[in-house]
């Protein structure tokens, strides 16, 4: 994937500094917030007897580096050159993102093509009405949403992801099969509960392995790239869906069931292909890396994060941080700006552009502008934003652009087939606005959680929270609304208002809580706390800066 390659470039020459707001003296960018004032060896009197430390840790402070590192450890990372990091991380990408790419297209193909069965006589084979629908769209976000978190917290214990992954993507490519072979509204339930079972785990999976593998700061492109291809598995899955439909009558079955059994069987391919090209992790990869590449790979890790000893069991200290940390909320805000909006219109959009007057086959080509421009809106937002290293500005542009394109919906839909160009131009922004914004919130996410436990649990948090949104997403288009859809883009509308609002509060207050830290200078810091102290602080640590 050459183009995906072109794009990773453009941000892997650039290592952001993870304290926006730092010290006139900041640490070195890429490196976390413990710096080389630990080899200060002052006398134990020099700051007073209250901040004597204890020769033991004295001692500890001489052997272990700035960062958290051997000396040896800290020289190697410090000397490995600009060009080698570069290349180093373009053989990551050729390996992991593609794969990754792939698999999110076919999940996000296989939660969705239900939209393009429904206009391909889905109801009327089953006996369904409308709101049946709707229900069957909702019970798959039940256990998605109930899943991601125990999933996360699995997949982070295991030395495999490729395994536990591959194994989630082959069932639930067995489940799409079976969903060709239902005969009614019980059957399709429990395929559709089943399928959000074992998708769940997913996403929250990917968006954990792409931050093992890369910095806070070179997360946002990786990430929309995921993002990207669910933009393009709309349009995919139209394209597919147009083809497949015409083989209406094929065996004895009608066309939307070819949709779920030869889609399904593409998903049991990319489950088997798991095991064995998804990547582990470095210490996993001597067949393609050098020793020195894989030392440098965790060993930037490593000074990335905060020394967090691995827990047997529940780490639930962990899990109270996640649910206690106000940020996340603010987060879940603007997430629920993306979800709401957007799984609506997933499973809502061939039935729009179908009221519009055009054929069904016409609806499905349709539905593949929209969504080619979501995922190049997607890509240049988070290039920009790993660019700069700043989230917020790169998330509330795409919240202001759907308002916009919600209002005019709102609007002028109910004389739609008077207003085609405009409607038509109205969907498309929707989905330019709706697609960067995940990748900004998840980045932002990422960027302010040091903790590698909380990280994990944290990104499985969020996501599943966000999907709470899918949830409310399958509701808000109603069949007998068609097609002003009120309930649908007056929604969508108020949930694109309100994530701009916890975008800008979460700024504001993590811009305040950067300036109060700064009124500390780094060496009044070290002589009020212990290493261990600050390292126990995460990141409320004076010394860690908030991205922003």
């Amino acid at each position: 994937m050459p183009g995906i390659l072109q794009v990773l470039a453009v941000t892997t020459s650039h290592y952001n500094n993870p304290f926006p707001m730092g010290f006139d003296n900041p640490p070195k960018p890429g490196l976390r917030h413990i710096t080389q004032a630990r080899f200060k060896m002052t006398s134990p009197h020099a700051q007073g007897e209250r901040n004597a430390l204890p020769e033991k840790e004295i001692a500890m402070h001489v052997e272990r580096s700035a960062n958290g590192l051997s000396p040896s450890d800290d020289e190697f990372l410090s000397n490995f050159a600009d060009e080698d990091k570069r290349k180093v991380l373009r053989k990551v990408d050729l390996r992991l993102m593609p794969m990754l790419v792939l698999l999110y297209l076919f999940a996000y193909i296989d939660k969705t093509n239900i939209g393009n069965a429904k206009i391909e006589g889905l109801l009327p084979s089953l006996g369904m009405s409308g709101e049946q629908y709707n229900i069957a769209l909702a019970i798959f976000f039940i256990p998605y949403v109930l899943a991601e978190v125990p999933s996360n917290m699995v997949l982070n214990r295991f030395k495999r992801p490729s395994v536990y992954l591959g194994s989630l993507i082959f069932i639930w490519g067995v489940i799409m099969v079976c969903t060709g072979f239902i005969q009614n509204f019980d059957g399709l339930l429990a395929i559709r509960f089943l399928l959000g079972l074992f998708e769940a785990g997913f996403l929250p999976g990917a968006v954990l392995i792409i931050s093992k593998w890369y910095l806070p700061g070179e997360t946002q492109t990786r990430i929309a790239l995921l993002y990207t291809s669910a933009a393009s598995g709309g349009a995919v899955s139209g394209l597919l869906a147009f083809g497949i439909a015409k083989m209406d009558g094929l065996a004895g079955y009608e066309g939307w069931r070819w949709i779920f059994i030869i889609e399904g069987l593409a998903t049991v391919v990319l489950g088997i292909m798991s095991f064995f090209l998804l990547l582990d992790a470095p210490s996993l990869s001597s067949g393609w890396l050098t020793p020195s590449e894989i030392r440098f790979l965790d060993l930037r890790q490593i000074a990335n994060s905060v020394r967090t000893p691995q827990k047997k069991g529940v780490d639930w200290a962990a899990i109270l941080s996640v649910l206690t940390d106000w940020k996340i909320y603010l987060l879940i805000l603007g997430s629920w700006s993306n979800a709401v909006p957007n799984y609506a219109m997933k499973f809502t959009m061939p039935q729009i552009i179908k009221g519009m007057g055009f054929t069904s086959a016409r609806a499905q080509l349709l539905t593949i502008p929209p969504y080619a421009l979501g995922a190049l809106s997607a890509l240049v937002f988070s290039i920009f934003a790993d660019r700069y290293s700043w989230r917020m500005p790169f998330i509330v542009v795409p919240q202001v652009t759907q308002v916009v394109a919600f209002s005019i919906l709102f609007t002028h839909a109910a004389e739609i087939e008077d207003n085609i160009p405009l409607c038509y131009f109205a969907v498309c922004l929707a989905c330019a606005g709706m697609y960067p914004i995940l990748p900004g919130v998840n980045a932002w996410n990422v960027a302010n959680t040091p903790n590698p436990i909380k990280r994990a649990i944290g990104i499985g948090y969020l996501i599943c929270m966000g999907n709470v949104g899918g949830l409310i997403g399958s509701f808000i288009y109603k069949e007998k609304e068609a097609p002003r859809y009120v309930t649908g883009y007056g929604n969508s509308f108020a949930f694109a208002s309100a994530g701009i609002v916890g975008c800008l509060v979460l700024e504001f207050a993590l811009f305040k809580l950067n300036k109060k830290k700064a009124l500390l200078t780094e060496d009044e810091v070290r002589g009020r706390y212990t290493d261990t102290e600050l390292d126990e602080m995460e990141e409320k640590s004076p010394l860690f800066k908030y991205n922003l």
